[in-house]
């Protein structure tokens, strides 16, 4: 069906012609949100937030061969916002104050911070190959369980599994590493 036509029935309120237009630019909405966001999650939440804005200003829109225009621009705005957001919550705050202790040449925190790393790093070598690989996967490249299971080969209720079962154990061996570096931070 030609797009301006899809417009025009769903300025006039056609749900059939929003969940087609839903249909023709949520993934490439999701694409343009998590490339900037690296959140698969804030994505969603952006394009679910554009069409709901679509949704509700339906009725004012003009007559136009493609909506894709106006789809991008409420969702770049929703970009910039979730931006601010980020910048002005506490974590961030946080994570800003972190990052200038870290370049601080008088502390010890960058010391300490690559410490637990190399602890971490042990310790996701104790697990299985799998579980290495599934958790580096998931954790530090933001990958979901389906995109995990493409890439592997393996079947996503097997990523599922893994995952759970190599995170359990990386909370356990890091629950040991600080159970024995606890009395080292008391001595004087």
């Amino acid at each position: 069906m030609e797009e301006a036509l899809l417009i025009t029935r769903l300025r006039n309120g056609s749900y059939s012609a929003f969940n087609t237009l839903y249909r023709m630019y949520a993934k490439r909405l999701y694409a343009y949100c998590l490339q900037f966001t690296k959140s698969a999650e804030e994505s969603c939440d952006i394009v679910q937030e554009t069409f709901v804005k679509l949704w509700e200003n339906r009725n004012k829109l003009q007559d136009c061969p493609s909506i894709r225009p106006l789809l991008f621009a409420i969702a770049k705005n929703d970009l910039i916002n979730a931006y601010k957001r980020r910048i002005n919550s506490p974590a961030y705050e946080d994570y800003v104050c972190f990052q200038d202790a870290l370049k601080d040449e008088d502390t010890h925190l960058h010391i300490e911070y690559q410490e637990f790393l190399d602890n971490v790093e042990k310790a996701i070598g104790k697990l299985s190959p799998s579980q290495q690989k599934v958790i580096r996967l998931s954790r530090f490249q933001n990958l979901s369980n389906k995109e995990i299971a493409t890439q592997t080969g393996l079947s996503e209720q097997t990523v599922k599994n893994q995952l759970s079962i190599g995170l359990k154990k990386l909370r356990e061996l890091i629950t040991e590493f600080i159970s024995l570096a606890l009395p080292l931070l008391f001595v004087n």
